[in-house]
């Protein structure tokens, strides 16, 4: 195994000193600040598009991404997920913003080289959850738009927020990621060298190794930069972490479709009880939500949760979020990595 500073990996031409990609968290949890002072450290910050023009300060993705390249000569990605309404203009503002990498999960971006402006220099990288979503996308990308996906990230079933898996896989040995990983790595064999980035539960410099030890390039790591410094969110959505422990995270069914995993709280417990339901639709921002017949408003949930008013909102986590004990910079997050990454 390299040292730590040894670990330096590519996606096409853009250079990358360290295996850590920060997961992109909505709505408003990742934006410039925490973004910037990641890709600063070396590894990819990534600013989360969903919901950006919903908040109070009426933000957007342009200016997210100059804010954030200001800051820092690092790479700077940007997460959309497929199921907004809409992903396209998201897709191609942030390219034009000279957005480094888009990252888009939560539904298969079939058709997203479609979308390319010209002189495109963004790179494209799919999240899925399984070897057969990898094929499907880089067959379908190489035979329509002769273009190969510029990397992959592996979502496993310990990840937060919105997870591809139907909730009985979730807690199936079967669908842990390291079986994943090899599921991805065998399916995309016919397609040449293709990075894989895995995500999902990993939480310590010594998982980083484990997982580069069996393949992959980096991995992602959303949850462990929620209690810093340069988090985007409140203070109150950072002690949310801090507060939390193992037996308070739990699944959830999101009006997005797709199971989720955040810290249990008063505002779930009435959504079970059925008193969350709302009345009308303000934001019109998800395609799979059925609107008024949703058990509530995942927006409003978010939004809530951003500004720290938990007493209306959830806070999404990874499976293993409730670890997080301090409020630190991301310098030291990157620090702590290193000596966890080389005590293993």
């Amino acid at each position: 195994m390299q040292s730590w500073e040894n670990n330096n990996w590519n996606i096409g031409e853009l250079s990358i000193p360290m295996p850590i990609v920060q997961g992109g968290m909505g709505i408003g949890i990742s934006l410039s600040g925490l973004a910037s002072a990641v890709a600063e450290e070396g590894g990819i910050g990534v600013i989360s598009a969903v919901g950006l023009t919903f908040l109070e300060e009426k933000r957007n993705i342009t200016n997210e991404i100059k804010i954030a390249k200001a800051k820092t000569k690092g790479i700077i990605g940007v997460n959309i997920m497929v199921a907004l309404e809409d992903f396209s203009e998201l897709v191609q503002e942030a390219m034009t913003a000279g957005a480094d990498i888009i990252f888009a999960g939560a539904g298969l971006p079939l058709d997203l080289p479609s979308l390319r402006i010209e002189n495109c220099q963004t790179k494209l990288v799919p999240i899925i959850s399984s070897g057969k979503a990898a094929r499907l996308i880089a067959k379908r990308w190489q035979d329509k738009y002769d273009y190969l996906p510029d990397a992959f990230v592996l979502e496993g079933p310990l990840a937060g927020g919105h997870l591809g898996f139907k909730t009985e896989q979730i807690t199936d040995p079967n669908w842990n990621l390291e079986k994943l990983l090899k599921d991805v790595q065998e399916a995309l064999q016919p397609f040449g060298k293709i990075p894989i980035i895995v995500a999902g539960g990993i939480y310590y410099g010594n998982e980083v190794a484990h997982f580069l030890e069996l393949g992959a390039s980096a991995v992602q790591m959303g949850s462990r930069f929620v209690t810093t410094e340069e988090c985007d969110a409140d203070i109150n959505f950072k002690k949310a972490y801090l507060q939390g422990k193992a037996e308070d995270v739990c699944l959830i069914e999101s009006p997005v479709g797709l199971p989720g995993r955040a810290f249990n709280s008063d505002f779930l417990a009435s959504v079970k009880r059925g008193e969350k339901r709302p009345k009308r639709c303000d934001f019109n921002c998800l395609k799979p939500c059925q609107k008024t017949k949703a058990p509530y408003c995942i927006a409003h949930a978010l939004l809530n949760a951003r500004a720290g008013n938990l007493d209306e909102a959830f806070v999404f986590t990874g499976a293993r979020g409730y670890l997080a004990e301090k409020i630190v910079s991301v310098a030291e997050v990157f620090a702590a990595l290193k000596l966890e990454y080389e005590a293993r």
